[in-house]
């Protein structure tokens, strides 16, 4: 379809149509949801601000690693160093020199980074790019092996970039950390974030490259037979995400306002890696719905962990209860959706628009 095709008179064709009534309920769609983080801001607490910034991030995390590990289907576990490192730069490169100096006690920051400080945005950028570049270099020895030899490689390098965090004291501040980090990350960096993710990775998904993509998944062998250069297609997809997670590491780190290397242990990547399973493999709208309700929903199972009193009976909290009860909805979902929530599935507007009318039709 090319541009005379448009201009001819009469009406447009039906693809045409489609697509220009899906771009102005996207546009609706996001009007509304600017117009309810507004509310949200304005007529809220700050806890709930805050956990809808948390969700926000951990969702833009969990469809990057969707990306390469559901999307992709390359079982990677390396986020927490990704995010790791887009935390640490973020934060080096926002605080000022004074904050650097009083954080810096037992060996002061190298020279140039003590001297100078940035913007929150070109911080992003430039933590983002930094990771993407890391992901780059990692890639190379990362996908000369496969399956499970390819999770305990990137688990390993995972686990360097932490221990290389927790040593390295004259540009991370070793086990110390970063404190006094400016709280810069609102509602908007959030969800601008995570709607700037989604744009990218489905329109990637959608394209040519995101069907080799899949067709890597589903057999590389094959893959490589139709002429596809698995290694080059899986190196965008790691780049790309770790380019987001790089991002999302920032804003994490200018969100919680201090970080150290006990916040990047594997324990993210597992938690990133029970979102992306529990809302389906390959899926990027069960990927945001399995991180909002795993943020969420975890505080609101903070309740069997706190006395309380029922029908007259004092019932003590049980310390660790919580992630108890997420195992068990976890094998459930192993057991009765054993692709997830939503499967291999996305939203799209031509369903809800299917659903509407068989309501209408039933009515």
């Amino acid at each position: 379809m090319n541009l005379r095709d448009l201009l001819k008179p009469g009406p447009l064709p039906p693809a045409i149509q489609s697509r220009r009534r899906d771009t102005l309920l996207t546009i609706g769609a996001c009007v509304l949801t600017a117009v309810g983080l507004w509310l949200l801001q304005a007529h809220t607490s700050g806890y709930v601000v805050h956990m809808a910034c948390v969700g926000a991030l951990f969702a833009t995390l969990a469809v990057s690693y969707n990306l390469i590990n559901g999307v992709t289907g390359q079982f990677s576990l390396e986020p927490n160093a990704f995010v790791a490192c887009g935390a640490y730069v973020t934060a080096l490169l926002t605080l000022s020199p004074a904050e650097k100096e009083a954080s810096f006690i037992l060996e002061p920051l190298i020279w140039p980074l003590s001297a100078f400080s940035i913007p929150l945005l070109p911080a992003l950028v430039i933590a983002g790019l930094l990771t993407a570049l890391m992901a780059f270099f990692m890639g190379f020895p990362v996908f000369r092996v496969r399956g499970d030899y390819l999770a305990i490689v990137t688990l390993g390098f995972g686990e360097v970039i932490r221990v290389v965090a927790n040593n390295a004291q004259s540009v991370t501040n070793g086990p110390l950390g970063l404190k006094g980090i400016p709280h810069l990350t609102n509602l908007w960096w959030s969800w601008g974030l995570l709607a700037v993710c989604l744009f990218c990775i489905v329109r990637l998904v959608h394209s040519s490259y995101g069907r080799a993509l899949k067709a890597i998944r589903e057999d590389e062998t094959a893959a490589e037979a139709m002429g596809i250069n698995a290694f080059w297609h899986k190196m965008l997809a790691f780049t790309l995400s770790a380019f987001f997670e790089g991002v999302a590491g920032g804003l994490l780190a200018h969100l919680i306002t201090t970080i150290s290397p006990s916040l990047f242990t594997f324990f993210l990547t597992f938690n990133l890696l029970i979102i992306i399973v529990v809302g389906g493999l390959g899926s990027t709208t069960g990927a945001v719905l399995a991180a909002f309700l795993f943020t969420f929903g975890g505080e609101w199972l903070r309740v069997v962990e706190e006395p309380t009193r029922l029908l007259g009976w004092d019932i003590p909290g049980i310390p660790g209860m919580r992630m108890v009860i997420f195992s068990l909805i976890l094998v459930g979902v192993m057991i009765f959706l054993r692709r997830g929530i939503l499967g291999r599935h996305d939203f799209t507007w031509r369903w809800i628009i299917a659903v509407l009318g068989r309501g209408r039709t039933r009515s």
